[in-house]
């Protein structure tokens, strides 16, 4: 007989390895499902995670909470979750090598950014230089000459945050698409927009680089953050029909619970704060349910 779990946790970046914890510690059979590429594991150190005054490094902070997670037993491990299906009363998971059934899912599958078309990009993040988050490090940005990557409005938001911490802030782009009010509120700030050749931008000896439209290098920048947008991973949720949210975030009730009947998300899928407070968050409240949801449903 194929596999029966009380829930599947789809995604093991905090609120996954979050709603598994709570799970287990529920005294409740689960299956952790993924493919290993948590959002949170690029982040060289968060500064405002609460408990660590100096920081933690995200992979570090993934790996405290996979130990935790082991002292009070065994999440059954599966790779990445290829597809989800309804079974009369059970979800049944595809995954590599097996199928399983759920009685309840947790989906924490996150989000991917869109990442600059950058030179070195992953050096620039392993060294704090490239940021895809300015509420989560806007902080450590002050008084640094600051460069965001977009033309659009989202961008331009980004910008306008950023200006609350550094007097040098500029908005690269090969092509700008601003609304006549966004362009006014940079120009009134003092936000620069630079028109820049595709494909120029490139980091090294700890800076950015490149070049203007016109050809003339621009000033080097220390810090950049990447305002491209994100993808939610809503694939799966998409597939069966599940209510979204314009931006492609899934919908989802009080209790984190999804327009599928038994089938839960929490973390950055769901809404575009993306901090990892809030995603740790959502996923107690949707463990929470979904335990308290099978003890009615057991009588």
């Amino acid at each position: 007989m194929p596999e029966t779990v009380d829930c599947a946790v789809i995604g093991a970046g905090p609120a996954g390895l979050v709603g598994a914890l709570y799970l287990l510690r529920f005294r409740r059979s689960v299956l952790l499902a993924e493919k290993g590429d948590s959002r949170a594991a690029l982040i060289p150190r968060s500064h405002n995670y609460p408990g660590f005054p100096r920081g933690v490094h995200g992979k570090t902070l993934l790996s405290r909470l996979r130990r935790q997670l082991s002292r009070y037993g065994t999440a059954a491990s599966g790779g990445e979750a290829l597809s989800l299906d309804r079974q009369g009363e059970r979800w049944r998971l595809t995954l590599p090598d097996r199928k399983v059934f759920a009685r309840r899912i947790l989906l924490a599958t996150g989000v991917v950014d869109r990442w600059p078309k950058l030179l070195h990009a992953q050096k620039a993040i392993d060294d704090a230089a490239l940021r895809f988050c300015p509420i989560c490090d806007g902080f450590e940005a002050r008084q640094d000459r600051v460069a965001v990557i977009g033309g659009d409005d989202h961008a331009a938001r980004e910008a306008l945050f950023l200006r609350t911490y550094s007097p040098s802030i500029s908005l690269l782009a090969p092509n700008f698409e601003l609304s006549p009010d966004m362009a006014t509120r940079l120009a009134a700030k003092g936000v620069d927009r630079i028109a820049i050749q595709e494909g120029s931008l490139h980091y090294s000896q700890r800076a950015f680089h490149g070049a203007q439209a016109d050809g003339r290098r621009l000033e080097p920048f220390s810090i950049a953050y990447g305002a491209l947008g994100v993808d939610p991973q809503t694939q799966l949720l998409a597939q069966l029909g599940a209510a979204l949210e314009p931006g492609g975030c899934v919908s989802v009730d009080g209790k984190q619970q999804t327009s599928l009947p038994g089938v839960y998300a929490a973390g950055d899928m769901v809404r575009g704060l993306h901090q990892i407070s809030v995603a740790m968050g959502e996923a107690a409240v949707a463990a929470t349910d979904i335990h308290n949801s099978l003890r009615e449903e057991d009588g």
